[in-house]
């Protein structure tokens, strides 16, 4: 009983902690981004419209969203350095994708293009317009294929 009664309280902790958490993002003007952000946006997407940009604050720091008007979404660290770029089923911009993982790319998947490229603490995770998606180490080896 006692356990049940502690693992219930440590429940409602853990959810009253996430929706204070996400009651805590703000949307803001991109002129509020990190300027390595800003600069970010200017080099790889100046002909796209910024739909939105969120500032979320988190218990590690403050990480920010951007959404375009042609649907790419993109999250940076409190730094403005790119976290995550998605754009959906259009090809990320090459200058982006380390040279490893598009030589394998363009040799393993012809009829595929990166559409999302994420890094992660192990190395980078990618996904293709044929909706597989390729794990690869901080070395670009590649490790793990989902589909």
């Amino acid at each position: 009983m006692r356990t049940t009664k502690i693992l219930i309280m440590a429940i409602s902790a853990i959810l009253v902690l996430s929706v204070g958490c996400n009651a805590r993002d703000r949307i803001i003007t991109v002129d509020q981004l990190p300027a390595m952000a800003q600069t970010f946006l200017k080099k790889h997407f100046a002909n796209n419209k910024v739909l939105y940009a969120k500032k979320d604050f988190e218990i590690s720091g403050s990480t920010y969203e951007v959404r375009l008007e042609d649907g790419t979404e993109i999250e940076f660290d409190k730094k403005g350095n790119w976290d995550k770029v998605d754009c959906q089923m259009k090809a990320v911009p090459a200058e982006l994708i380390p040279a490893a993982i598009a030589k394998y790319v363009t040799k393993n998947y012809t009829n595929a293009h990166i559409v999302k490229i994420d890094k992660e603490r192990y190395g980078y995770e990618i996904e293709l317009s044929n909706e597989l998606e390729l794990k690869f180490d901080k070395q670009f080896r590649l490790f793990d294929i989902d589909d």
